[in-house]
């Protein structure tokens, strides 16, 4: 199987179209205020009608609440939900059941013990994200920051899953190689900035993705 890859925090069209004619299996919008990568959902809307029908839109949000939820959805309707703070698996499910979504769990990795945290989800969720953990004052994720990949090798879990965290096209061929993953997810690693996409970034890095 081909290696797919996210491009996620999107917040411009030339980053949309860049993603787009790359190859990007899914595109992910940024829902949190703290992140310079923030999106309101009707930019994402926006954004989203030009995307093709056969790439997956993403929703990333922390910890969110019913009534950010019930809005979003009312604006934009994404393929999946990616649950990127705290959310237990009771929680997860509840988002799941109330909004009918597909739902992409973020686990935020330092240790084997959080590796092993995927089993809880399995039930609950469609897809796994393996991100690294980030340092107590800074985002939950689009931090560039890498975790060990060592701690995902030999590894087979219930449900499909993502490698992120400091992937860009320096590193990927070998994140890929020593984890086994088959889909990976990108921000910083194509950024000129803070939440600033370059297209020059997201092909090199889609050139390495799609050859491998």
């Amino acid at each position: 199987m081909s290696v797919q890859a996210k491009l996620c925090g999107l917040t411009s069209a030339a980053a949309v179209e860049a993603s787009v004619k790359a190859g990007s299996a899914y595109a992910g919008f940024v829902f949190f205020d703290k992140s310079p990568r923030n999106v309101t959902p009707v930019q994402a809307a926006k954004l989203a009608a030009d995307i093709p029908q056969e790439i997956q839109t993403v929703a990333v949000l922390v910890n969110p609440q019913d009534e950010v939820l019930d809005m979003l959805l009312q604006t934009f309707r994404p393929a999946f939900l990616q649950l990127h703070g705290d959310e237990s698996p009771e929680r997860v499910n509840t988002i799941r059941k109330q909004t009918g979504a597909k739902i992409i769990k973020a686990l935020k990795v330092h240790a084997a013990d959080d590796v092993a945290r995927a089993g809880a989800y399995s039930a609950v969720a469609d897809m796994l994200l393996f991100d690294a953990k980030a340092p107590e004052a800074a985002l939950p994720g689009g931090n560039g920051l890498a975790f060990d990949w060592a701690l995902l090798r030999h590894r087979e879990f219930a449900l499909p899953w993502f490698l992120s965290g400091g992937l860009h096209a320096g590193n990927v061929a070998e994140a890929v190689q020593k984890t086994g993953a088959v889909r990976v997810d990108v921000s910083s690693g194509i950024e000129s900035g803070p939440g600033i996409k370059e297209p020059r970034l997201i092909r090199e890095f889609m050139e390495v993705v799609n050859g491998l």
